[in-house]
């Protein structure tokens, strides 16, 4: 099972990553560390702004959830009703504040040029897949269900399409300035080189954020695991085949000096990314099948097709 995850670690994140690098970004991200104040920083100052912004924001939406409603247990008198508002109590400013108070960068550009707009369309489109298609991964490769009270869309708790935007956006900004500072730190060396270290960076990134959620949320009784010591150990590579595509491939929005992108440009780099992880999770669900034993009504047994689709595969 170790060589066949191992397998498909490398082609999700070689392929993302030549779709990073290829041809000569190599070269302009170097540049654009060197005419930045800091190495960890970007040098478009609206996106500069907006990843200082998402950073910022982290604290309250991480506050409200794992500070406040979790260790005060408040879920537990929750109903659907209270656990959409959590949602978008956490979700909703990370929208609001930005237009209210825009950054100095962003108050002579239109909207649509913002950087912190571009992000949240690539992000929310990125998360709405996860959510409504990956989910099910969750449920028939990893033995994963949501016990509390919600109301769905595709049997997945409206709340979670909310707090994964907001998780997304801290997960990728993080991504993004420690990717420029080891571009930074790196340039001088051959680019085999970098292009080894790159990798190894986010293959150790992606598993040490899915593996940190999976801990973060574990006094919730709600969201609950056949199996906790498997899902920590192999459902966090499981989950970080996300994050091993979506992490080199969000950093590209408005980085490269004089190449801004268009929304449009933005909504087709995501569905792609989304479209390469669903594929390399099919393929897992497939060739490895689930990492525990579950009940016959969640094992996905059909040979080929999309795990939701019990029976249809005949």
């Amino acid at each position: 099972m170790a060589g066949k995850i191992a397998d498909l670690t490398v082609f999700s994140s070689a392929f993302s990553f030549y779709l990073v690098r290829w041809p000569g970004t190599a070269t302009a991200t170097a540049a654009a560390a060197e005419q930045s104040s800091s190495p960890w920083l970007a040098t478009n100052p609206s996106k500069r702004w907006g990843e200082l912004f998402f950073l910022s924001y982290t604290p309250f939406w991480l506050t409200l959830c794992l500070g406040i409603v979790v260790p005060f247990k408040l879920y537990e008198s929750f109903t659907e009703l209270e656990y959409l508002l959590l949602g978008l109590l956490a979700a909703l400013p990370s929208f609001l504040i930005p237009v209210v108070f825009a950054g100095k960068a962003d108050c002579k550009l239109p909207w649509k040029e913002r950087y912190w707009v571009k992000a949240s369309l690539w992000i929310i489109i990125f998360s709405y897949v996860g959510n409504y298609f990956w989910t099910h991964y969750f449920f028939t490769v990893l033995g994963a269900s949501y016990t509390f009270p919600s109301w769905t869309m595709n049997n997945v708790p409206h709340t979670t399409f909310l707090l994964t935007h907001v998780c997304f956006l801290f997960y990728h900004v993080v991504s993004n300035m420690t990717l420029r500072r080891l571009r930074h730190s790196i340039a001088d060396l051959p680019e085999n080189i970098q292009w080894m270290m790159e990798v190894t960076w986010i293959f150790v990134l992606s598993y040490f954020v899915a593996y940190l959620e999976t801990l973060a949320i574990s006094n919730f009784p709600y969201y609950v695991f056949v199996d906790r010591d498997s899902m920590y150990k192999f459902g966090s590579l499981f989950y970080a085949i996300y994050f091993w595509v979506s992490f080199p491939m969000f950093l590209r929005i408005d980085e490269k000096p004089g190449d801004l992108w268009d929304l449009p440009r933005v909504a087709i780099d995501s569905l792609g990314a989304a479209m390469l992880v669903t594929i390399v999770l099919d393929l897992w669900r497939i060739f490895l099948g689930p990492i525990v034993s579950l009940p016959p009504k969640k094992q996905c047994n059909q040979p080929a097709g999309l795990p939701w689709f019990l029976g249809q595969s005949k």
